[in-house]
């Protein structure tokens, strides 16, 4: 489903205008002819089918100054770009205080209002996500930021809810791509260190020659190499949170100092003549059988029993599929954003299919299954097309990828897809010669004649292939050979791609 604009503009005109011009980038229309209008659409029960509005600041009556006074500080606003003929700097910073995201001077261009457009929906569908980000950052993460609806799911926010209101340590068990990061942060932005460092360590990343020097810190000239002193995971933590991923990981000398560290709050930097008094809070996780480690005499029994106080299992994906469609949402909404994509859905097959995968990455597959199928996407929403390797295992669903290179006319020529905007201004049909036509597979580096050919020509051959397999879509066209926009257009010109004259 296409997001919709929401035009208010008195001026018939003009407003017939921005219409024909939203609709053929893509994008439905709404239009109220005045301020009282638009404040009767956007505060009511319409409100949540719009997702953008484009406000005129002229208008009788109620003005667009005065819409945005009233609109100021509700919740539920979609973002708003003001339009009007007078592009004073007062006037863009009056609009702007009063909560416009972005200001066009009439008569915009079609180039500058999609631009306007794209980058305001693309703020609007990251501003959840960049809330998310900005209180993980400052450690204020809490189990309400989490996206999930699962049955399976409550047990888990209700016993961190329970250990975010204690001291005691925490171990997190669960498999690969599950979230037990996202828990752990959850429990400390719940807790009373919230705010407070929260400091990660990955057990199973460090070099075992490493691990006590970066755990625990060294004095300058302890070792070989150790030209300056360092402190050590534990004394960033200080006063916060320590979290030990795959703490399984851990070499059994370190787990020695580490459970001393846990019993007497206290930790010997590697040189150090005395111990150092730190105050952290412990958080563990594994995918390991922590059980099984023990009796392999791979962890100590002591410290696992110190670290394993309070067990979180966190269960894989496929036990809670119902968190996939939101699951789903949210990173489609991050990612489409993020590559400027017109993506707002996923059809009900589609969603349907992802629903039932099992899932055996967890979390992390599916967001990264997302992010491939965004920037494969042509349309404005995901199919099952866009997830061959999914419906493969998943028995009723069928799906081949789609064909990368364009289709050639009879005439050996790209017929590239209808540009917009900025975009617009490119040639849609690029001549290709027979051979090209017939493979588009390659660039020859010799000549029919057995020769060398120059590095123009084979630049050219290289852009045509691109236009072909990226289906003319300029931006991407650029981007995987490597240079900007404007470069690709001079070299357009510069080889004779230019557009055909019927």
């Amino acid at each position: 489903m296409s997001k919709r604009v929401l035009i208010v503009d008195d001026d018939p005109a003009q407003r017939r205008i921005l219409e024909e011009v939203i609709r053929r980038l893509g994008y439905e229309t709404t239009a109220a002819v005045s301020g009282d209008q638009a404040l009767d659409i956007l505060l009511g029960s319409e409100a949540s089918a719009i997702s953008l509005v484009l406000l005129d600041l002229v208008m009788p009556g109620t003005d667009g100054l005065q819409v945005l006074d009233q609109l100021n500080g509700k919740s539920g606003i979609p973002p708003i770009i003001v339009e009007t003929a007078n592009g004073s700097i007062d006037a863009a910073i009056n609009a702007m205080r009063a909560g416009a995201i972005d200001f066009i001077v009439k008569p915009a261009s079609p180039e500058r209002l999609e631009c306007s457009i794209k980058n305001a929906l693309k703020m609007e569908a990251l501003s959840g996500e960049i809330t998310r980000i900005k209180k993980k950052v400052e450690g204020k993460l809490t189990f309400a930021d989490l996206i999930t609806r699962s049955s399976a799911m409550e047990r888990v926010i209700s016993l961190g809810k329970r250990a975010a209101g204690s001291q005691i340590p925490v171990l997190i068990e669960g498999e690969s791509g599950v979230g037990k990061e996202m828990i752990a942060r959850s429990i400390q932005g719940e807790s009373e260190r919230a705010g407070k460092p929260f400091i990660t360590v990955n057990c199973g990343a460090i070099p075992e020659n490493l691990v006590e020097s970066v755990l625990f810190g060294h004095e300058k000239g302890a070792f070989t190499g150790a030209v300056d002193k360092r402190i050590g995971k534990f004394q960033e933590a200080d006063g916060g949170t320590l979290f030990l991923d795959e703490v399984g990981e851990l070499p059994l000398e370190a787990q020695v100092k580490l459970l001393r560290a846990i019993q007497e709050g206290e930790i010997d930097p590697v040189g150090a003549k005395r111990p150092v008094k730190v105050n952290f809070r412990l958080l563990s996780a594994t995918n390991r059988d922590m059980i099984q480690l023990v009796k392999d005499g791979k962890f100590r029994e002591d410290l696992y029993y110190r670290l394993n106080v309070f067990p979180i299992w966190v269960p894989p994906l496929k036990d809670r599929l119902e968190d996939v469609p939101q699951l789903a949402m949210h990173f489609l909404a991050r990612f489409a954003a993020e590559e400027g994509k017109r993506i707002a859905n996923f059809s009900e097959e589609a969603l349907r299919l992802l629903s039932v995968y099992t899932w055996p990455g967890n979390v992390r597959q599916l967001e990264n299954t997302i992010f491939r199928a965004v920037v494969l996407a042509d349309g404005t929403e995901l199919t099952v097309a866009e997830f061959p390797q999914i419906a493969a295992h998943v028995d009723g669903f069928e799906s081949e990828p789609p064909a990368a290179p364009a289709p050639i006319d009879n005439n050996g020529a790209f017929e590239g897809p209808a540009l917009l905007g900025a975009e617009a201004q490119v040639p849609r049909t690029v001549e290709i010669n027979e051979s090209q036509a017939s493979s588009a597979i390659g660039i020859s580096a010799i000549s029919d004649s057995g020769d060398i050919r120059s590095l123009n020509s084979m630049e050219a051959d290289m852009i045509r292939l691109a236009l072909g397999r990226y289906r003319g879509h300029m931006t991407e066209v650029a981007k995987r050979l490597g240079i900007g926009r404007s470069t690709l257009y001079r070299k357009m010109q510069e080889y004779g791609l230019e557009a055909r004259t019927n």
